[in-house]
């Protein structure tokens, strides 16, 4: 069982689940390519690209925003959706391309905290609007 799942409390549901795009890891698996002919070292980092993904789990549900990171040293986001000020999403050119970006939460009291490298940040964005029923506006060209 997840971690999203068994801290879902009574009455809430996952509106969305997103998770950590492969070609954000491209660098590592590249690398780890590359090391494993050479040096036999390469399955470390295919083996560290494997990890971020695998163990990223991020949801929006109809009370909350939820993000793990990580196995054995795990770092948890769980945001109120009524704390939630602003959700910003940040590409770079690479991720423009290849659809990923980093999503930045922004709570009540100016905390903000990042979820980076999750796919199709614009679908993320829009599900987190319709669960707040704020209105999605989109900039004109």
């Amino acid at each position: 069982m997840s971690y999203i799942d068994d801290s879902l409390v009574a009455g809430e549901n996952i509106v969305h689940r997103a998770h950590v795009s492969w070609w954000s890891q491209f660098g590592l698996v590249l690398l780890g390519l590359l090391t494993l002919v050479a040096f036999g070292l390469g399955l470390i980092f295919l083996v560290w690209a494997w990890i971020k993904v695998r163990s990223t789990e991020i949801a929006i549900t109809n009370r909350r925003v939820i993000a793990k990171f990580g196995i054995v040293k795990r770092s948890t986001v769980e945001i109120n959706l009524e704390k939630v000020e602003a959700l910003r999403v940040e590409q770079g050119v690479m991720g423009r391309i290849l659809n990923y970006g980093t999503v930045f939460i922004t709570g009540t009291g100016s905390s903000v905290e990042p979820i980076p490298s999750i796919a199709d940040p614009l679908v993320f964005r829009r599900k987190f609007m319709e669960a707040t029923g704020r209105r999605v506006t989109m900039p004109r060209s």
